[in-house]
């Protein structure tokens, strides 16, 4: 097997564990792969959750990072991913854009800004990204590969990242609602309610 640069996720909610499970299940090797999370109690529930990967409070030395924090901390975490040895960061922090994120890696940093959804969770993410200028064919082929861990993934002009995030971050809130309504009729027309759920 080809070694693998060391890649940190810096932040481990419910996105970077994600991202880290869906890497695993890819064929990423648990020895090639860091958490870094600022919670204690989240790093214990983590380390429970991933046996084997190193989780811990600093950005260990890697070579590759995935900053997985709310935005406020997005720049910050680009950072210290760099300072820990960086050379590729993709941040999937909502809208920080690419030019923020250059900025805090340096120039020499290859960047990716990516957006991925709520069913990353259980592997089915529609995820966009796009990349900086100082990205290569081959930095976009490691990205895609990467983001293909938890799901689709489509290259997009970093425009269209916005319109892509209201269309799949909110647009399956309007489904649900949807579908809601409709059990809901079916409530109301005297079907019982587990079984106008399973109708629906």
């Amino acid at each position: 097997m080809t070694q693998r640069a060391l890649l940190a996720v810096i932040g481990g909610g419910n996105m970077g564990a994600a991202l880290a499970q869906g890497l695993l299940q890819s064929g990423r090797s648990t020895n090639d792969l860091a958490i870094c999370e600022v919670s204690a109690e989240r790093r214990a529930a983590l380390a429970g959750m991933f046996p084997g990967i190193a989780v811990s409070a600093d950005v260990p030395a890697c070579s590759e990072a995935i900053i997985a924090v709310k935005p406020v901390d997005a720049i910050a975490a680009c950072r210290q991913a760099v300072a820990a040895g960086a050379r590729r960061v993709v941040s999937i922090a909502a809208g920080v854009r690419l030019a923020a994120l250059q900025d805090a890696c340096g120039s020499s940093v290859r960047v990716v800004r990516a957006m991925p959804n709520t069913p990353a969770l259980v592997g089915l993410s529609a995820t966009a990204f796009s990349v900086s200028a100082s990205c290569t064919a081959e930095d976009r082929t490691w990205a895609g590969a990467l983001l293909q861990s938890i799901g689709m993934v489509v290259e997009l002009d970093e425009s269209m990242l916005d319109a892509f995030t209201g269309l799949v971050g909110s647009g399956p809130a309007y489904v649900f609602y949807l579908a809601e309504a409709l059990r809901d009729a079916a409530i109301a027309e005297g079907f019982d309610a587990r079984l106008s759920g399973e109708l629906v």
